[in-house]
């Protein structure tokens, strides 16, 4: 289940507000957050930017684009107990009813992950070839998620190459109008705005994007591997009390101390 992730957007509102903070302090009534735009600059660094990507890759690939941003704001509710208990079930149910018995109750299943290895065990397929189906969907999705995330990792790297491009670009226009003192502010602001717009696209946008994408990437590959383990233990007709066990080994230490905690005080009672 997926939800939206509001420290992606606090994160950019925050550090922009922080910059613009640091203008409005810094200019002491003089000037303003309008002396920070440069159509000159956002042309260079958004221009180049985009044409550095669409060099690097191909019109299908750009057209992820809006769906990878949009994942970097969004993340996966991930309720790993609920998930190890669901697999207690199924194991309960197929050591008291058979492995058949499990295909009618998968309309409740809403992975489609957990309904495919169930399915599988269903069919009698081995073990081993049940873990190799399902290890090649795993890395077949960390290969989708990784080239999206590409995108922005190479935005991350362009934008502050642009940035300097457009300063190199601005210092070769001061220079060669060193005779006119009025074209010497608009030059310079150009070298130095397109620096400041293609490091803050990187460092506030792109690489954290990024990054948070992979994270996200990394969490999913986890979940899919306590599946696999679950699904493996339910087709071999493991004990429902050792699965449980097994696939509590996943869980962070901080669960597993309130898990341990809830059973010790339902003995107790």
């Amino acid at each position: 289940m997926k939800k939206t992730d509001i420290l992606t957007p606090i994160g950019i509102f925050l550090g922009l507000t922080a910059i613009f903070f640091a203008i409005f302090s810094s200019s002491a009534g003089e000037g303003g957050i309008g002396d920070f735009i440069q159509i000159a600059s956002i042309l260079i660094v958004f221009g180049g930017l985009f044409a550095a990507l669409m060099i690097n890759f191909s019109l299908d690939e750009l057209k992820l684009l809006p769906k990878v941003l949009l994942e970097a704001f969004r993340m996966r509710n991930h309720n790993l107990q609920s998930l190890i208990d669901t697999f207690v079930d199924l194991s309960t149910k197929a050591r008291r009813e058979g492995l058949l018995a499990l295909e009618a109750g998968l309309e409740d299943v809403e992975d489609p992950f957990i309904e495919k290895g169930v399915l599988l065990a269903v069919d009698g397929i081995e073990p081993d070839i049940i873990k190799d189906i399902m290890m090649a969907e795993v890395v077949a999705m960390e290969e989708r998620h990784r080239k999206g995330r590409l995108i922005l990792e190479k935005s991350g790297d362009y934008a502050p190459a642009w940035g300097m491009i457009g300063t190199l670009v601005g210092l070769v226009l001061m220079l060669q109008n060193l005779n006119d003192p009025s074209t010497l502010g608009p030059n310079m602001a150009v070298a130095l705005l397109t620096t400041l717009y293609g490091s803050l696209l990187a460092n506030l946008v792109f690489i954290p994007m990024a990054n948070k994408l992979q994270i996200s990437t990394e969490e999913e590959v986890f979940v899919k591997q306590i599946i696999i383990e679950g699904v493996i233990g339910v087709q071999s007709g493991q004990n429902p009390k050792i699965l449980q066990e097994k696939l509590s080994a996943f869980l962070p230490s901080n669960s597993k101390a309130k898990e341990e905690g809830t059973e010790e005080s339902v003995e107790n009672e």
